[in-house]
């Protein structure tokens, strides 16, 4: 036999070691396997993150819309939206849908960097539909106990009427929900990092005078995702236990 039919008749190498044989095969295989494939696969992409870009390109529109159009016009678009207490009693399912759809104040970047560090991790981890679910569960019940007390502080006269009628939008119940169920899925290390990161925010918050309506809603906002935690574990069942829990609160 012949030296080229000796080569012939030799089996291919294959998988990764076949790649560090041929030109470039090395780089290629640290791309893909090293700390930069780590790094590229925590990138929020439409296939991995639909729910999360999907909802900051509406955000995006909803803040351009709101610096682009009239005043008057965006003020009273965000009154029926806002998730006050009078809203919440004549038209509570509008209110709780509209509200999430604007950030609270004119810059959208720092929502950019919420989602990617909260909502995106959290989805890729446990699917969109239990994304969504996690964020609906925690801006609802977040803003029906908030909106409760501050119902409660009118009627022991600690508050004036005007508190029910104070502008109540954005999405950062949605997000420390988020962060709240993120932490249940990460590594006991991990999981005090992002904990601690949420009630030294929170703290900081309370410390500098924040108004009743954020001072409540956030920890209740945070202590939702934490009660999730079971349920992200859990089989296909979980979804109807969610279910039951909005519905409680509501």
């Amino acid at each position: 036999m012949s030296q080229a039919q000796s080569e012939t008749a030799r089996p291919r190498e294959s998988g990764p070691l076949a790649e560090t044989l041929v030109p470039y095969g090395g780089l290629r295989y640290g791309l893909r396997y090293g700390v930069l494939g780590r790094v590229i696969g925590v990138v929020p992409t439409p296939r991995r993150n639909r729910f999360a870009l999907g909802y900051l390109l509406v955000l995006l529109g909803t803040t351009l819309f709101a610096r682009c159009a009239d005043p008057d016009l965006v003020h009273r678009l965000q009154a029926i939206s806002s998730t006050d207490g009078h809203n919440l009693l004549h038209r509570p399912i509008v209110s709780l849908l509209c509200s999430g759809l604007w950030v609270a104040g004119p810059l959208w970047m720092p929502y950019l960097w919420a989602f990617a560090l909260t909502v995106a991790p959290l989805e890729r981890r446990v699917g969109a539909w239990r994304a969504a679910a996690v964020f609906a569960a925690g801006h609802v019940i977040a803003t029906l106990i908030s909106q409760a007390v501050v119902a409660i502080a009118v009627a022991t006269g600690s508050m004036g009427d005007a508190a029910l009628d104070s502008l109540d939008i954005g999405v950062s119940y949605g997000v420390l929900a988020s962060l709240g169920a993120l932490a249940g899925l990460l590594r006991p290390g991990g999981r005090v990092v992002a904990l601690g990161v949420a009630a030294v925010m929170i703290g900081h918050q309370l410390a500098d005078g924040t108004d009743l309506v954020t001072g409540v809603g956030h920890p209740v906002a945070l202590l939702v995702g934490v009660g999730l935690w079971r349920w992200l574990r859990g089989g296909p069942r979980a979804p109807w236990r969610l279910r039951r829990l909005v519905l409680a609160g509501a």
